[in-house]
């Protein structure tokens, strides 16, 4: 079926007609979201104005601490940078602390430390998982002593 010239123009008109309302609606809505979004916020330089003191922030996730902790199993040296996370494991037996550091960072499986220690793969998943929940909570009880020690 063919159309004729002037109702394909016709058909031409009225798609630019309406894409334009589209695009126009479309910027209504976007300046509304920015009005409303200017009325909800405070500006940075309104609250710098207003304090006495310069705004700044510290990160202390990546800074390295005078002496890591070093840990030795089978002969290898394990650096622990984190202090927090050293301070937990060594109160964790010995057993357990060579547990996990077989696991995690020499990537023995279960089996495999079981054959070290004489015993089967349920019984070193167990002793992981142990050592891993005592590890846990001496983590949140140290994070816990820290957050009391910074609000004194």
């Amino acid at each position: 079926m063919r159309y004729s010239e002037q109702f394909m123009e016709h058909i031409e008109y009225a798609f630019n007609a309406f894409c334009k309302i589209v695009l126009r609606n479309a910027a209504i809505s976007a300046y509304r979201d920015f009005g409303r979004k200017q009325k909800r916020e405070v500006s940075l330089e309104y609250l710098i104005s207003e304090t006495s003191f310069e705004a700044f922030s510290t990160d202390t996730y990546f800074e390295q601490y005078d002496q890591p902790t070093i840990f030795v199993v089978k002969g290898q040296e394990i650096v622990v940078a984190s202090k927090r996370l050293a301070d937990a494991l060594l109160k964790l037996t010995e057993q357990r602390q060579n547990i996990l550091f077989l696991y995690f960072f020499f990537g023995l499986t279960d089996t495999q430390i079981g054959k070290e220690y004489g015993r089967n793969r349920s019984t070193t998943n167990y002793w992981k998982l142990t050592a891993l929940k005592q590890l846990r909570k001496e983590m949140e009880r140290l994070e816990h002593e820290e957050q009391e020690a910074d609000t004194l």
